[in-house]
């Protein structure tokens, strides 16, 4: 006497169905598949409906403010004039069009490439003398023990991110220009005085000197929130296995604040064209265009004191087609080292 199979459970007979076997007729069990748990758009627009009108006011604000002026790089196509109306119709339809004539213009133009030149210059410097100051400012609060003395330091150096520009600039004209304390103390001393704010020369180590006191002790937010998420079991078990404290920071710590050091590198290269617009605008007449124009200032002197829209608009399509492929290109660099980077592969 054949006996069938039966199923042990309630459960397991709800997730089997009878199948034909190729040999005979009879029938054996088999399993269902199991659901793939995606919903349909339908269904998480309903589930997700206060989320999405929550999030709607400031996606128009970003549509409205963002992408809606980029409609306006058209006029870098054309001989723009403001003043240009027909009936109470917007200039920008009645202007005449040039085609890449304003292109021509920038790429002839020995003063676009010397605002690319300093540009450049000043997003190397800040590369690697800036960048790398958060996280050695996030590692050395992170080795402190003492909680007050830690929430003490965050203080100090996140109290320069709130002061303005203009108070910075000042600061440092106190510090280092023609009558500031340096100079007054090498007069005293017999020495010439110094005037750095002046200096073409140095000019390049004078803007990341003040985006250092200014920003690293708010860049270091997010280092310490990744350091936070590190599991420190990790710590003790290589602390068991003999690590001292260098090792323990090579080994644990910065591996888990490669992909946030990735990301935040290929950020800053796609962010490379754009080097402080405010900051160097107020120094530029101290030095000179020759020293100080950077892409954002051009643009600006062009488009705005100029009063060439045109060619102020080209140059900044210019920069952002550029900086466009630096994104890109870095990104691609992240995924290669096996690191997400803005976006997965």
């Amino acid at each position: 006497m054949s006996h069938s199979t039966v199923p042990r459970s309630r459960a397991e007979a709800d997730t089997t169905e009878k199948t034909p076997v190729a040999s005979g007729g009879a029938t054996g069990p088999r399993k269902k598949k199991p659901p793939t748990g995606k919903l349909s758009f339908g269904l998480r627009l309903r589930r997700d409906r206060v989320l999405l009108l929550m999030t709607l006011p400031a996606v128009l604000l970003v549509l409205l403010f963002n992408y809606v002026p980029i409609l306006g790089n058209v006029v870098a196509f054309q001989e723009y004039d403001p003043y240009i109306s027909d009936n109470g119709i917007v200039s920008i339809l009645n202007s005449p069009w040039v085609g890449l004539e304003n292109f021509q213009r920038i790429f002839e133009d020995s003063a676009f490439w010397n605002a690319v030149k300093n540009t450049l210059v000043l997003f190397v410097l800040q590369l690697v003398l800036y960048f790398p100051i958060p996280i050695l400012l996030a590692l050395l609060i992170n080795s402190v023990v003492r909680p007050r003395v830690r929430a003490v330091s965050q203080a100090i150096l996140y109290l320069p991110h709130f002061f303005s520009w203009v108070l910075v600039i000042a600061v440092f004209q106190q510090l280092f220009g023609g009558a500031g304390i340096l100079s007054q103390l090498l007069r005293e001393n017999g020495y010439d005085g110094l005037n750095i704010m002046t200096n073409p020369d140095t000019f390049a180590f004078l803007i990341t000197a003040q985006s250092v006191w200014k920003d690293a002790g708010w860049g270091i937010i997010v280092f310490l929130a990744a350091l936070a998420s590190v599991n420190h079991d990790l710590y003790e078990a290589a602390a068991m296995d003999g690590a001292g404290r260098w090792r323990r920071m090579w080994h644990v710590t910065l591996p888990a604040l490669r992909p946030v050091i990735a990301l935040l590198l290929v950020l800053r290269v796609g962010d490379a064209l754009t080097v402080g617009f405010e900051q160097i605008l107020l120094q530029r007449d101290y030095v000179g265009p020759g020293a100080a124009e950077v892409l954002d200032t051009f643009v600006w002197w062009n488009g705005v004191r100029n009063q060439d829209f045109s060619y102020a608009a080209a140059a900044g399509l210019v920069k952002g087609v550029i900086s466009l492929g630096l994104v890109l290109a870095a990104n691609k660099v992240a995924h290669l080292m096996g690191e997400q980077g803005v976006y997965k592969k």
